[in-house]
């Protein structure tokens, strides 16, 4: 969606569609119809956002031959249908039955990370509207952090400056800027935002910066305004927020039917325990309070005693949008986890699907409404 802050700055809010699991160029196709379509009529407007997920494959093939990605670009444009960021962290099959830490595979110490960031770069250069500012594409934290060694930093450290390279060449070629934002997880080599002033300490911050997921934040136990405070200082950029929230509650066993085998959730408490995963967190007993890294629906409260970090989320938005110029122009709201909710809080068929993101869509305009924001 396009809205416009009181500064004048366009920003632009969508969601993200590595909810949806196709990993091909008609899959892709056929899922706007299926979700995006209605979640636009739902919504009453004009233009909805979506921030593509383009696995390795199907970004390649686009990357390569113009005449798919115009395809795509013409199935985009008679939808309604608009793009600016794409989520390049997840590098395919993110909907098999257990990703787990697959999902950090291939890392930035690899040229295959490299090369897959590179395509979506120029895929994203063809596919961005001719009056947006820019592009963003999302990636991981560098790595996993185990195993992390100086060999491995120094590698990373050289792709991170071919990536610039590679994106200051596609700007020479296509006129289009494209930035990218590194995503500070739990777990992660880069799980903070002061990590993230550290790692990238250095890179080139006209090309490169972070991309701030607000449930991951959140499960960090960052305060937000003091953790935007230091990117600023460190003139690290915010190329894109992702709009997410996550469980918390003081009653850790309420959380057991959220334990599945699919994805990672990686819980931490306030005073710096720490658990990979929720079935671990359980086992060993961490004391409460918990914060897990399992992205819930932004519109709706779980059951008690269970809650949210919706006012982490607050926060930040007040300081990356409430201020007289916002410090971020791209919004996407990322909720991946709905087919893995507790089975009464799944989705039973695409219509339920498109209705919770649409519900979710119209909760981040709200907010964002609060601020001043206008659209």
């Amino acid at each position: 969606m396009r809205l416009r802050h009181p500064s004048g700055t366009p920003l632009h809010l969508g969601y993200c569609t590595n909810v949806h699991p196709a990993e091909d160029l008609g899959g892709i196709i056929a899922q706007l119809d299926a979700y995006a379509v209605p979640i636009r009529a739902a919504l009453g407007t004009g233009v909805l956002g979506l921030g593509l997920w383009l696995a390795a494959p199907v970004a390649a093939e686009l990357a390569a031959d113009p005449a798919p990605l115009r395809r795509l670009r013409r199935e985009l444009d008679v939808r309604g249908m608009e793009v600016v960021t794409l989520n390049g962290f997840p590098y395919r099959s993110f909907h098999d039955p257990v990703v787990k830490q697959a999902v950090y595979h291939p890392d930035w110490t690899t040229s295959d990370r490299l090369a897959y960031t590179l395509d979506l770069a120029r895929v994203l250069a063809g596919l961005l509207p001719d009056d947006a500012a820019r592009g963003s594409v999302s990636t991981l934290p560098l790595a996993w952090r185990e195993p992390w060694n100086a060999a491995m930093a120094d590698a990373a450290a050289r792709h991170l400056d071919e990536l610039a390279a590679g994106l200051a060449g596609i700007e020479s070629e296509t006129g289009r800027t494209v930035r990218v934002g590194f995503e500070p997880e739990p777990g992660c080599v880069v799980e903070t935002t002061a990590q993230a002033i550290a790692h990238l300490a250095g890179a080139d911050t006209e090309r490169l910066g972070l991309c701030l997921d607000l449930a991951h934040l959140a499960c960090a136990w960052e305060q937000p305004s003091a953790a935007l405070k230091a990117l600023r200082a460190a003139g690290l950029p915010i190329v894109k927020v992702q709009l997410s929230a996550a469980l918390e509650t003081t009653h850790p066993e309420a959380l057991r039917e959220y334990a599945e085998p699919r994805f990672l959730h990686q819980t931490r408490t306030p005073a710096g325990d720490a658990a990979d995963d929720l079935d671990e967190a359980l086992e060993r007993g961490l004391p409460a309070p918990w914060r897990v890294h399992y992205h819930v629906p932004l519109h709706a409260d779980p059951a008690p005693p269970l809650t949210t970090t919706i006012p982490v989320l607050r926060e930040a938005l007040t300081e990356l949008a409430g201020g007289p110029e916002p410090l971020c122009d791209h919004y996407d709201v990322e909720t991946y986890t709905w087919s893995v909710l507790p089975p009464a809080l799944r989705p039973a068929t695409a219509a339920d699907l498109a209705a919770g993101i649409a519900a979710e869509l119209e909760f981040a305009r709200t907010e964002l409404r609060e601020l001043g924001v206008t659209g």
